[in-house]
């Protein structure tokens, strides 16, 4: 069974019987496939300009002997690894290579091609979904990446008992929670795309695009009314200014009571305070 989906043309969804009870979605990234290409090409070019000069060399008799040969052209090959494309001749006086453009072109034919695989019944997820539900994996990536290195710095871990060390990582997993309903809340203060919509309609497998408002903010670093744009760690920064003194009024009497006074949040605090008001767990 094949079927193509009738609004992405770069879908094709399948089966197959060595995948029996599965759904096999072939997708096609054709920006992709033209990085690939090139790619392909500049590493063959290089590569072919490299073994000319071990061509020069032995016909100069610089280099003799098939063994020295051999090593100097796998230094090359491995180099650039692509020698699945590169027929070579090795002798003890002479060598020659080609590249082999039949195996070439039926490993071009393949770029920008992937294929995903599910279980799941269609009427549960559509072959779009699948995509989608593929590439949202860049978001546990990130999470990790700010778990680890950017926003909370889990390591190092100064725990050797097993129940403190998974302690700690719990907290540290419940404080990413956090960190990732502040975002949310607050994308009409960041730099994110608001437009999350988008997403549930535009093509799956063509590369992501922001939207206008987005690309306005990324440019021009402000917001629609004219205030900066914050990335989520200066927003952070924004409110260090925020803090609470203990005051104690001048008197001749040691025994004065202390009271406490709290800065009063600017615009931005109390519009990015008000926001987090609307966060729902």
């Amino acid at each position: 069974m094949s079927r193509t989906d009738p609004v992405i043309a770069s879908l094709f969804e399948f089966t197959h019987p060595d995948y029996p009870g599965e759904r096999l979605v072939a997708c096609r990234n054709r920006q992709l496939a033209q990085l690939r290409a090139a790619k392909r090409a500049e590493l063959l070019k290089a590569t072919a300009a490299e073994l000319d000069k071990v061509c020069t060399m032995v016909e100069r008799k610089k280099l003799v002997g098939a063994d020295k040969i051999g090593v100097r052209v796998g230094r090359v090959i491995n180099k650039y690894k692509v020698a699945k494309h590169f027929e070579l001749t090795i002798e003890k006086a002479s060598f020659s290579y080609r590249i082999d453009q039949h195996q070439v072109e039926q490993e071009a034919a393949l770029d920008g091609i992937y294929v995903l695989r599910t279980p799941l019944h269609p009427q549960i997820i559509g072959a779009a979904d699948i995509v989608r539900s593929y590439k949202s994996l860049s978001n546990v990536e990130r999470a990790f990446r700010s778990l680890k290195t950017v926003d909370l710095k889990v390591r190092p871990i100064h725990h050797h008992l097993p129940d403190r060390v998974r302690a700690h990582i719990l907290l540290c997993m419940l404080a990413y929670y956090v960190e990732w309903h502040m975002r949310e809340a607050w994308r009409s203060l960041l730099f994110a795309d608001e437009d999350q919509a988008a997403k549930a309609t535009r093509d799956p497998v063509a590369p992501a695009t922001r939207s206008e408002p987005a690309e306005r903010k990324a440019r021009t670093h402000t917001l629609s009314d004219g205030t900066p744009a914050h990335s989520f760690r200066t927003l952070l920064d924004e409110f260090s200014t925020i803090v609470r003194n203990t005051c104690r009024t001048k008197s001749d009497s040691a025994q004065a009571s202390p009271f406490t006074l709290v800065t009063q949040p600017n615009a931005v605090q109390q519009r990015a305070l008000k926001l987090l008001e609307t966060i729902a767990v």
